[in-house]
């Protein structure tokens, strides 16, 4: 089975919905059978990194209000993360272009260490804040999760993985998305959301279902067991 997910890693319900998707994967009885892609997904494309402008200064004007407001929804964004165990620190979140983070990820995906880049910057934007528009940050949290350093760096230098990027921002029309966090399983099944996880338990199991081979007849036409009887 495989799962690709639409998210950006300053959206905060992408984090809260990859870990409800997560604990319900944990207990998927076929969990080493699913396959999980991350694809790209820019919530502000054209956003420029102030430096000193705070997430609630941003949210707030994004939203038509003022920063206290924005500090207002991110408190309640924070307890919501809560429940799922994150302990977002938005006050110091540094809000940034994330294109970079997400070339970054394509990189890592070369080297089967997509998810362990994708969990690494989102904890680092939401828990450390850290900028991750910054190249010597990107280069550092690359490291972290065993990528080369010079091989990230040259990437992050160049154009790598910008085509990558916006085939992400492609498809993600071509399949509905108008926001994320964002499932599609199989390319057949489309969540929407941070959806609690009995959800996405429910969903894997009925594409785990549909997609086994359906049997049709039976024993008495030739037919052959694993202990060598054959009738």
């Amino acid at each position: 089975m495989k799962v690709e997910i639409w998210s950006d890693v300053v959206c905060p319900f992408c984090y809260i919905g990859k870990r409800r998707f997560e604990k319900a994967l944990e207990g998927f009885a076929a969990k080493d059978k699913v396959e999980v892609v991350w694809k790209s997904f820019q919530l502000d494309p054209d956003l420029k990194y102030v430096p000193g402008q705070s997430l609630h200064e941003y949210l707030g004007k994004r939203k038509g209000g003022t920063a206290a407001e924005g500090k207002q929804m991110n408190d309640h964004m924070a307890a919501v993360a809560k429940e799922v165990g994150l302990d977002y620190d938005l006050d110091h979140a540094i809000i940034t272009n994330t294109l970079d983070a997400h070339r970054l990820i394509h990189l890592a995906h070369q080297h089967h260490k997509q998810d362990a880049m994708k969990e690494r910057l989102l904890a680092a934007y939401f828990t450390q804040g850290k900028n991750i528009g910054d190249l010597d940050t990107l280069v550092q949290l690359a490291e972290e999760v065993g990528l080369d350093p010079t091989e990230a760096r040259e990437a992050l230098q160049s154009d790598a993985f910008r085509k990558d990027v916006q085939l992400d921002l492609y498809h993600a029309q071509q399949v509905g998305v108008r926001g994320v966090p964002f499932f599609v399983f199989n390319n057949k099944y489309a969540v929407s959301g941070a959806q609690p996880t009995e959800l996405f338990q429910e969903v894997l199991a009925k594409v785990w279902e549909e997609e086994k081979p359906q049997v049709l007849g039976g024993e008495g036409a030739g037919f052959c067991t694993p202990d060598g009887v054959c009738d």
